[in-house]
């Protein structure tokens, strides 16, 4: 039986005993008061100027095909010399693409608020579910390839999307979700070592996926098995998930996902992946966030229609928590958009990558550059002197790596510039060798 077959049946068994018990929770759209409903953002509108198409009441998107001045001010701040001084909170940003400053996308957020304040402020299940909220994950939906044309495989396996307020929060509510599935399959008794799930789990996977897998724990309905970074276990046990972050946060290598994928057809598990690479069409569920490469604020979880139900009917950090804010959803839905026209930003921040390499001779694979040096305190001194060179570039020490394994944590963005990397560099081969610093690189060699 096919890996989506076998969770299909799991999945409708499950969901057929919520409905017995009247649990299943439906999201119903609120169509918020406007003078023009949400629409998909088109091909940038023909008026002679931005004036006009406002007083004629048209949405206004500009595109652009190459960087602009502004875009700095995703990179580039101006502190004053106390504040320099008595800097000791860590400040850094993930914007990958240089969107959070886009004109087109604070116009959409700034017209959202005008129009709708902050909308509705509840639980998506109660009332903070409407109309734009929507939008935005069918846009999600068909950005992650998830929707099929076959119309009888639309209509009882078509893939979805769940918005959630934060990525965090998707990650908690799909684990606890999966949890449940066979405590629902088993009402009334303890699950048997056979109805059982196991969860497999990378170990260096966001903190997000790790306390969502304790919480699934808790209703003793799992097992869990923690292979080594890119390394997977075996396991007998019928229900069988892998769940691994796409990119890992901390040390900027790549999941081997071809190798996954290979193992997932061989094996029959669900494959639940935080952000995953190249491999769309073969990820069971795709997890991600909207504060990385779109610059904006939430969650989603890509799923089936079936899957969503179960999330939100028993993914707590998704019931319990309050809707993502309108202005904050049209904003969302205008990056995805940009991200797709502007073509040109992807491109760039591939380019960066590559001049970091150049200029480093380090064999970085991805825009988050895990540099470790050691020793904390030899971390803290670099940071400190990058500091005073204009460059904040983050120290990580434990808990969050190792000892001894302290890295200053670069990130890459579409709007920063060959000088800026050339700067950078210079900078950074003031206080380390480029040849004693170590990089964490994917082992490519998967098993189960």
């Amino acid at each position: 039986m096919e890996t989506m077959n076998l969770w299909d049946s799991f999945v409708e068994e499950a969901l057929a005993k919520l409905e017995s018990l009247k649990l299943v929770r439906h999201l119903r759209p609120i169509h918020l008061p406007s003078d023009q409903q949400p629409k998909p953002i088109e091909n940038e509108p023909q008026s002679n100027s931005i004036s006009d198409q406002e007083e004629a009441g048209e949405e206004v998107f500009q595109m652009f095909d190459e960087m602009q001045q502004w875009e700095r001010s995703s990179v580039e701040v101006h502190i004053a010399e106390e504040t320099f001084q008595s800097w000791v909170s860590e400040i850094s940003t993930t914007d990958y693409l240089g969107l959070s400053s886009h004109p087109t996308i604070k116009r959409a957020a700034a017209k959202a608020a005008q129009e709708h304040g902050m909308g509705p402020r509840g639980s998506a299940l109660a009332c903070g579910y409407t109309n734009y909220h929507r939008l935005l994950e069918s846009c999600l939906a068909d950005l992650k390839k998830k929707e099929k044309n076959d119309e009888v495989f639309f209509k009882f396996f078509a893939m979805d999307c769940l918005l959630c307020p934060t990525g965090f929060a998707a990650n908690m509510a799909l684990l606890v979700s999966i949890g449940s599935i066979a405590s629902l399959l088993t009402v009334g008794s303890k699950p048997s070592e056979e109805d059982r799930i196991a969860i497999f789990s990378d170990a260096l996977n966001h903190a997000s996926i790790i306390d969502g897998i304790c919480l699934a724990e808790h209703q003793q309905s799992v097992e869990v098995f923690i292979y080594r970074h890119c390394d997977i276990l075996k396991c007998k046990m019928k229900k069988k998930v892998v769940v691994t972050d796409g990119l890992f946060s901390m040390d900027g290598d790549f999941a081997p996902m071809v190798e996954i994928v290979k193992l997932r057809k061989k094996h029959q598990f669900l494959l639940v992946v935080d952000d995953e690479f190249n491999c769309e069409e073969e990820v069971d569920i795709c997890i991600g966030t909207l504060s990385k490469a779109t610059g904006c604020y939430g969650g989603f979880i890509a799923c089936r229609k079936s899957w969503k139900l179960i999330i939100q009917s028993r993914g707590r950090s998704f019931i319990f928590s309050t809707a993502m804010p309108v202005p904050d959803v049209v904003a969302a839905h205008a990056a995805v958009t940009v991200a797709k026209k502007e073509t040109w930003r992807r491109r760039e921040i591939w380019k960066r990558v590559q001049d970091f390499h150049v200029l480093t001779g380090i064999p970085i694979s991805s825009p988050i550059i895990s540099l470790i040096v050691g020793s904390e305190e030899k971390a803290l001194l670099a940071s400190r002197h990058l500091l005073t060179s204009g460059f904040y570039i983050i120290p990580i020490g434990p808990p969050a790596v190792p000892p001894n394994s302290c890295r200053l944590r670069v990130t890459l963005s579409a709007v920063h510039t060959m000088d800026d990397l050339k700067k950078l560099t210079t900078t950074l081969s003031q206080c380390i060798n480029f040849k004693d610093v170590d990089i964490q690189i994917s082992n490519k060699n998967a098993k189960l």
